[in-house]
């Protein structure tokens, strides 16, 4: 475990969360709660949501990266700043630079998403794109803060900037009194202990509690890990649609407040995100990236249990249009809504038509054809059809494919 300052380990308390919202109070928005019937109706009690994805720069991130810079001496102003992100955290510093007047160099790895990569630039920041990963950004701009003298902004490892992502809690506890579960995305742990400090100071002092629930992706959890063990754990991350909250470690800061204050840490797959992200598109019509959406992800998949008024927060909605399209067409593969077959068949005339003859009496909507004679394992006399359809749920999907199968054909589903 890497050693932290007595000092940097200190509880904030309420009124530093306080004071910095009032310090933020212009800089970012007061973003809504919205009840939602459905989510109500799946958990069984009342479910909002915070729309943090209408915050300034598309995500919480600009609360903690403007307060920690509004704290910067008239001398760190006049070095800069530098950070490393590949999205929301580059441009909540990007702007919060921007509104100071304090030079910003961001560094960015070359597959960042362009919208993200554009916003930061738009905020004025000099983006420097090197390196595959994060990682590497990371490393480049505490090389850069060394040789410069510019002041290193993290995402989620410095108190202010946790207290700053705490500013979120006082809104959802003066907005909702008697909330009792708020459930929070989870990468390096800022914004979930922030927002913990900030709403169990507030419930103590009304002499009430409030249950805080943090949701890490499955290929992306380090928490459930190393609050088992007691102290960061680095773990071997795998590839997942929730880039936002794609962190090896806790940091240390953050993870010594998740300890005390959190009281649990679920995770939720990558069909679960697709899914939640289509349900918010349906049913709430918000857009929300992937990491925005776990912790509505944890309530569809029943990783969850409330007793009263639950708050999940939608932390951000950068995503690039072309991932939505993906997602999206993931989503509806994950709820069964959406369904690929490869089909061999007789090479005789009228083939095609009875299947889709069948299709249609299964009540499946046909979405695309493709009919080749090419293909691994053919025999002369076959071909093969792919077929894409679109069904009403895994019944219905279950249906389509009986119907086929009862005809004497065999379809075989293609994964998503």
């Amino acid at each position: 475990m890497t050693s932290v300052e007595p000092r940097e380990l200190t509880m904030p308390l309420l009124s530093e969360y306080e004071d910095a919202a009032e310090g933020l109070r212009g800089v970012v928005s007061h973003t809504p709660l919205e009840y939602s019937q459905h989510l109500s109706e799946v958990l069984g009690v009342p479910v909002h949501l915070k729309l943090e994805n209408l915050q300034r720069t598309g995500s919480f991130k600009i609360r903690g990266a403007a307060y920690r810079l509004s704290r910067l001496t008239p001398e760190e102003r006049t070095r800069g700043v530098v950070a490393a992100s590949a999205g929301n955290h580059a441009q909540g510093v990007a702007l919060a630079a921007q509104a100071l007047g304090i030079p910003a160099t961001i560094f960015m790895p070359l597959g960042v998403p362009v919208p993200k990569l554009l916003a930061t630039r738009g905020y004025g920041a000099d983006v420097i794109l090197e390196g595959p990963t994060v990682d590497t950004s990371l490393r480049l701009a505490a090389e850069f803060a060394e040789r410069t003298g510019a002041v290193l902004i993290p995402p989620f490892n410095h108190r202010d900037i946790i207290v700053g992502q705490g500013t979120l809690g006082l809104e959802i506890v003066q907005d909702m009194p008697d909330v009792d579960t708020i459930l929070l995305a989870v990468g390096g742990g800022g914004l979930i202990a922030g927002v913990a400090g900030a709403v169990k100071a507030m419930a103590a002092a009304a002499g009430r509690t409030v249950r805080i629930i943090g949701v890490q992706a499955e290929n992306s959890a380090p928490y459930p890990e190393s609050l088992r063990a007691g102290y960061p754990i680095e773990v071997v991350t795998r590839p997942t649609i929730a880039d936002g909250i794609l962190v090896s470690r806790p940091g240390d800061i953050p993870f010594a407040m998740i300890q005390e204050l959190v009281d649990d840490v679920v995770t939720v797959t990558d069909d679960d995100i697709a899914r939640a992200m289509l349900v918010l598109l349906e049913r709430a019509k918000v857009v929300v990236e992937p990491a925005g959406a776990v912790g509505v992800a944890a309530i569809l998949a029943g990783k969850v249990e409330a007793h009263g008024p639950t708050v999940a927060v939608l932390s951000g909605g950068n995503i690039d249009p072309l991932l939505l399209q993906r997602v999206v067409a993931h989503g509806l593969a994950a709820s069964g809504r959406y369904m690929s077959m490869r089909i061999p068949l007789p090479d005789r005339p009228g083939q095609l038509s009875r299947v889709s003859d069948l299709i249609a009496q299964a009540g499946a909507n046909v979405i695309e054809v493709l009919h080749t004679r090419h293909g691994q394992g053919l025999q002369i006399s076959e071909v093969v059809l792919q077929i894409s359809v679109e069904t009403r749920g895994e019944e219905h999907k279950a249906l389509t494919l009986q119907t086929l199968k009862d005809a004497g054909f065999h379809p075989v589903v293609v994964p998503d």
